[in-house]
């Protein structure tokens, strides 16, 4: 199986740690020139050097709908035209959810579901112009519920709506929109959950260990490539059977 994304033009946000530097990474080995985003500059320039040339860094809070528009017109206006739009940003603030405050709710939402909307819209206008082009929104197995994380879960199934949605509308232009869930995937994020419930966690899942974020990269390298061109509209987890 192929995914050679030779010369073509990728941005993946939330792209300097984690997961998404793991994407960024991949696509970049492929062969893609990708925009490293990310709201912290330093962690999406030292991403976009290991990728190497000609993978440069963003910052984008995702957030904020003009800083959208604007990543994505400069980057049209830089390269002539978006290939890829990996949505990767996300943030979590959990919380049981009697003790859920405003803030804890309205940050998740704004960034993991609010962000990909903004992101996707913004890439959405481009890409029907050129009839092409692939969306990559990641979503998490959580979106199916997780005790304290009413707002992270509410958020993650509001991806899904939305990339079913936009994979319906875009489909006609050859623009083709899938999710990816991860599972129980290893980042410094759940390296930093108390053992007990990290422990409880790997013994979930039937393969026996933690993903790695290169484990998901590799499903989006594929899904952003030629090869990918009738496969819409689909969820599809990475989770070594964490969700069956």
């Amino acid at each position: 199986m192929s995914a050679s994304l030779e010369g073509k033009i990728a941005i993946v946000t939330g792209a300097g740690r984690g997961i998404g530097e793991g994407i960024a990474r991949k696509l970049g080995a492929e062969g893609a020139t990708v925009a490293c985003a990310d709201v912290n500059t330093e962690d999406a320039g030292r991403v976009a050097q290991a990728c190497g040339h000609p993978a440069y860094a963003v910052r984008l809070d995702v957030s904020r709908a003009s800083e959208c528009d604007s990543v994505v017109q400069a980057t049209v206006d830089r390269h002539g035209r978006l290939d890829v739009l990996v949505n990767n940003a996300g943030i979590n603030r959990d919380a049981m959810l009697h003790k859920m405050t405003d803030e804890q709710w309205d940050q998740v939402i704004s960034v993991d579901l609010t962000g990909v909307f903004f992101m996707a819209r913004a890439a959405s206008r481009g890409m029907r112009s050129q009839g092409s082009g692939r969306i990559v929104n990641i979503s998490s197995a959580s979106w199916m519920g997780n005790v304290g994380q009413a707002n992270y879960a509410a958020a993650k199934a509001g991806v899904i709506g939305l990339s079913r949605t936009a994979a319906r509308e875009l489909a006609r232009s050859q623009v083709t929109v899938n999710a990816i869930c991860p599972g129980f995937i290893d980042t410094a994020m759940t390296r930093g959950i108390p053992q007990q419930i990290r422990e409880a966690q790997l013994a979930r899942i039937p393969l026996g260990r933690a993903g790695q974020p290169a484990d998901v990269a590799a499903l989006v390298a594929f899904l952003a490539s030629d090869e990918a061109g009738y496969i819409t509209g689909e969820v599809i987890n990475v989770g070594g059977g964490y969700v069956l």
